[in-house]
């Protein structure tokens, strides 16, 4: 079997993608073919062309997929340590400076480390405060972890946590355990793409423990962008015990670097801000929009460039002075559908880009627009359209601004022609930049290859922990039915070896599964000797063609109970007389196998035969 990297591997992700919103082309590539090969493997496919037709024809399947592909191996204060000096070190600082505490444990598989959290923060501010102030918001791709998450855990799952912990935060539900009601309603669970979805705002601290490690440099680059938008300047980030974050410097600083804590870069230089909102898909002016009413706020008069809002809905909000006297918008034409107004497609298409950013939920923008100003003179504008997110992710507009870049243009093409006479006397300067560029380069490269092989480690670990916790279960349920069939060949050997008529037990195919001492002793052989023979073929004194026919008709279903008596000759060649009876064991016309009992018949004086 070959399954490796290649088109029709890409063409798999493409379509997981496409038809059901789980995008993983920003996870690494030996990881993910691992894991996809293992349900190929199970399913005897040896190529993922083969295997996308499968997906294509059984929609059952994308659940067993995902399983496989999301490694959900989690617990409560997983590596205790790291746990143990955020409790002890960062949540004190996040208690004292006052006001709301929003927290983000984003990955959070089943909701272990949500729950950790709120243990911890609890701890620290007691219930009632920990009510007023804490919001905990708990994410990942899969939603049957989360299922988990919200239905409660067994016993065996709450073992990593202190018994104290355990009574006072968790409450018996039937056979679930679940978070105490009034703390668990602090905590919002939902889906959530870091690759694609809009990050949640305004943190104090964020937890994403072991899940960067399955994303290729490229992707964790943009998560952890959008981290760093997400958290409030003075906020924290909380990384596993695998990610760490050499060639992110410039968007977070270590508070430990033994246990991956992090704080945020507040202050970014102008180059590594245009990086960080080019990564992130977010504008920074356009955090935590409301509806309607909070859109209309957004806008204001003063604004140095023209600029309009439109809801989600397609209307016209509002657009401010600049706007209406660039566009001629009268006031009537405030609150109406965008799509009834010349304004939709003069001077230029909105609502091709509209459409886009409602898709995408990035900004869209269009250079260059030419654009006849109030005086009649033509100048050049740059639109860009911009997406308002609500807190909880969802499009209540879209702003669109026209910046007036006539100026602009005109100097770049001086600056272009400056830079050529330039170019030369750079010449040899660049030459030196590049050797120590490529030196640097070198060096990041290594630094990327040894975080890169420790990721990869801990997703084996990751992998590894998986298969043993499913291989510790079989083990357990083996462990459970071997028990039972002891106890059960214990019961009927104490039946059989204790009655006083020999007795056999033939399965379907009338093979002498029990053999007990009483037909031992009457026919001169032991169980070891006949058990697994056909008992057609047994060399004892019992005439079996005798009751072949009585034998047969009870394996055949066709008489549950019979009888014959028939003359035999005993281990120490006495003739006797013998009652064979047939019991059926099972109903219907193919039973599970039949009982015989073999009794020596008395006469008259009460002496045996």
């Amino acid at each position: 079997m070959t399954l490796e990297s290649g088109p029709d591997f890409e063409s798999l992700l493409e379509y997981l993608r496409d038809t059901r919103g789980f995008d993983f082309t920003g996870y690494k590539r030996p990881s993910l073919i691992r894991r996809v090969a293992v349900r190929c493997s199970e399913l005897g496919i040896d190529n993922f062309r083969a295997y996308l037709d499968y997906l294509q024809v059984h929609a059952e399947e994308f659940g067993v997929l995902f399983d496989k592909i999301l490694i959900n191996v989690t617990e409560f204060f997983r590596d205790r340590q790291a746990w143990d000096y955020l409790g002890q070190n960062i949540v004190p600082r996040l208690v004292g400076k006052g006001g709301d505490i929003r927290i983000w444990s984003a990955g959070t598989s089943s909701g272990e480390e949500a729950y950790s959290a709120a243990i911890l923060f609890c701890e620290a501010l007691g219930q009632a405060n920990y009510i007023d102030r804490v919001k905990i918001y708990a994410t990942d791709l899969d939603e049957q972890a989360l299922s988990k998450a919200r239905a409660g855990y067994t016993e065996k799952d709450l073992e990593s946590i202190d018994a104290d912990l355990r009574s006072r935060y968790f409450e018996r539900q039937g056979d679930r355990f679940m978070f105490l009601a009034p703390l668990r309603r602090t905590m919002i669970f939902g889906r959530h793409d870091l690759t694609q979805d809009a990050p949640i705002s305004r943190l104090d601290l964020l937890i994403c423990r072991n899940t960067l490690i399955y994303f290729t440099s490229e992707a964790q680059g943009r998560i952890l962008a959008r981290f760093h938008y997400a958290l409030n300047d003075d906020g924290y980030l909380f990384l596993g015990r695998a990610e760490m974050l050499l060639t992110h410097a410039g968007l977070f600083s270590s508070v430990d670097v033994r246990e991956h804590i992090f704080s945020k870069v507040a202050r970014l230089q102008l180059r590594d801000r245009m990086m960080l909102m080019a990564q992130s898909g977010t504008a920074e002016a356009n955090n935590h929009i409301a509806r309607q009413l909070r859109v209309r706020e957004l806008m204001t008069e003063g604004s140095p460039f023209a600029q309009m809002v439109v809801d989600a809905q397609g209307a016209l909000i509002t657009a401010n002075r600049l706007a209406r006297r660039l566009f001629e918008i009268p006031h009537s034409d405030i609150g109406r559908s965008l799509k009834d107004l010349e304004l939709s497609y003069r001077p230029v298409d909105l609502r091709t880009p509209l459409d886009r950013v409602a898709r995408e939920r990035s900004p869209v923008e269009v250079k260059s627009v030419q654009v006849k100003k109030p005086d009649g003179a033509s100048g050049l504008f740059d639109m860009i359209v911009t997406p308002l997110l609500d807190e909880d992710g969802s499009l209540v507009g879209s702003a669109i601004n026209f910046i007036d870049v006539t100026h602009e243009t005109r100097l770049r093409s001086e600056l272009d022609r400056m830079a050529q006479e330039l170019q030369s006397s750079k010449e040899e300067l660049e030459t030196t930049n590049e050797e120590l560029q490529s030196t640097v380069e070198e060096l990041e490269t290594t630094n990327e290859e040894l975080q890169s092989t420790n990721e990869e480690l801990e997703t084996l670990n990751e992998e590894l922990e998986s298969t043993n916790a499913e291989l510790q279960n079989i083990n357990t349920d083996v462990q459970v039915r071997s028990n039972e069939v002891q106890r059960l060949n214990t019961l009927l050997l104490a039946i059989t070896g204790n009655i006083e008529v020999g007795a056999a037990v033939l399965d379907r195919e009338l093979r002498v599964q029990v053999w007990n001492e009483r037909a031992a002793d009457l026919w001169g052989v032991r169980s070891d000797e006949v058990v697994g023979h056909s008992f057609f073929d047994l060399d004892i004194g019992l005439p079996a063609e005798k009751v072949r026919a009585l034998i047969q008709a009870g394996a055949g279903g066709r008489s549950a109970h019979d009888e014959v008596v028939v003359s035999a000759t005993t281990r120490k060649g006495r003739s006797i007389r013998c009652r064979v009876i047939v019991h059926t064991m099972g109903d219907g016309e193919k039973p599970a196998g039949i009982v015989l009992v073999m009794e020596e018949l008395k006469n008259g004086n009460g002496r045996r035969s």
